[in-house]
């Protein structure tokens, strides 16, 4: 199959230095034969005086002191200055100024010209006809106006993004169908995954962790961001049908439900365990019978392809999901989808049954999923732009 070779690419992401979510898995592949000017996060919201907000400035203002520095085999970052006001035309013109004449100025240093500017970030319409590009590329990941703190300045943005697209790439059936109506050159390419990654958890000599290892089971676990979208009350009530398990939560916590995390911290067999590397996630597949994937039904989560999901199914767990268009379908692969709240404690008795812990068969139904063949799909679409 044809590759996409020898271009200069300029991508709007996230922060490099994060969890290797979807941008990170897409570059990585493009830079085999390609080079990236990497840009930081500009934001989709305004920030907050909380201690997440205040420590994620801080560490901007760091990697902007650093300047344009290489990370992988070419792939480069740079984090530019830039305020995530949306409602004000001066700070408008302010932050295209400011990123642009910073972005083109890595360009020049690293030889940049005609690029390919491939962005996730809806922001990014500051300076997208400002840098010179042969093509533009807007890869939408989720419905940003609907996150807590985003809204119509964002959507404003992401229609203008959209519009001046040669191409949109979409990761969901509803973020397809959304988008189409603006710009008709829309096309759909689900997440990916690292699968023999996640299959270590099928190995022999993968270790579970010790913070879960001699808990009592079933062990029904969740590992990502517990913020708004997470439906805290059905992991309570999955807690609770199971007294004598253990439900394990693996991630940082982030403007969630207070109430209902408070309910589940009082609950002798639930276990917060933090955020952990990327690296140690099969380990703790390895140790959870059932994984979770609760979602408050919502604009947000109906438009998400999560993640977690696929790799949940990479890892051979059987795999109980709010149903969202995207978990219904891989519906056939072992996800038992709850459609309420109060269903949860039914899916995961009917997983239980089926087949507790990690499963070849579920991990091998992954193989067609990788990361590489969905990269193979966008390679395909940008060569015919």
């Amino acid at each position: 199959m044809p590759h996409l070779e020898g271009r200069d690419i300029v991508c709007f992401a996230n922060d490099w230095s994060g969890d290797p979510l979807s941008k990170k898995h897409v570059m990585r592949r493009l830079a085999k034969r390609n080079r990236v000017l990497w840009i930081n996060s500009l934001g989709n919201r305004s920030p907050r005086a909380s201690t997440r907000d205040l420590k994620r400035i801080f560490d901007k203002l760091q990697r902007f002191a650093g300047g344009l520095y290489e990370v992988e085999h070419n792939i480069h970052v740079l984090s530019p200055l830039a305020v995530p006001n949306y409602n004000s035309p001066l700070m408008r013109r302010i932050n295209e100024v400011v990123v642009g004449t910073m972005v083109r100025a890595a360009m020049k240093q690293l030889g940049f010209t005609r690029p390919l500017l491939y962005t996730f970030v809806p922001a990014s319409a500051w300076v997208a006809d400002s840098l010179g590009a042969e093509r533009v590329i807007y890869h939408c990941v989720d419905e940003y106006s609907a996150f807590d703190g985003a809204g119509e300045d964002i959507a404003k943005l992401e229609d203008e993004l959209i519009r001046r697209s040669d191409l949109v790439i979409t990761c969901s059936t509803p973020l397809q169908a959304s988008k189409t109506r603006i710009n008709p050159n829309t096309v759909l390419v689900r997440h990916g995954v690292e699968r023999d990654h996640f299959a270590k958890a099928l190995d022999d000599e993968t270790e579970i962790p010790a913070d879960i290892a001699n808990l009592p089971g079933p062990v029904l676990g969740f590992y990502g961001l517990i913020a708004e979208w997470v439906d805290l009350e059905a992991m309570r009530r999955c807690a609770e049908a199971f007294p004598q398990g253990s439900l394990v939560i693996v991630g940082d916590i982030n403007n969630a439900n207070i109430a209902g995390l408070a309910r589940l911290h009082a609950m002798p067999n639930v276990h917060f365990l933090g955020r952990r590397d990327y690296d140690e996630l099969p380990g703790y597949c390895k140790g959870f019978d059932v994984a979770l994937l609760p979602f408050v039904k919502n604009q947000l989560t109906e438009n998400a392809n999560p993640l977690k999901l696929r790799e949940y199914l990479a890892a051979g767990l059987p795999v109980v999901s709010t149903d969202i268009p995207e978990a219904v379908a891989l519906a056939d692969k072992g996800v038992y989808l709850a459609g309420s709240t109060e269903s949860f404690v039914d899916g995961v008795k009917a997983a239980l049954a089926a087949g507790a812990g990690p499963s070849r068969e579920r991990s091998m139904a992954m193989s067609m999923e990788s990361w590489d063949a969905k990269v193979e799909e966008i390679e395909d679409k940008l060569l015919r732009l």
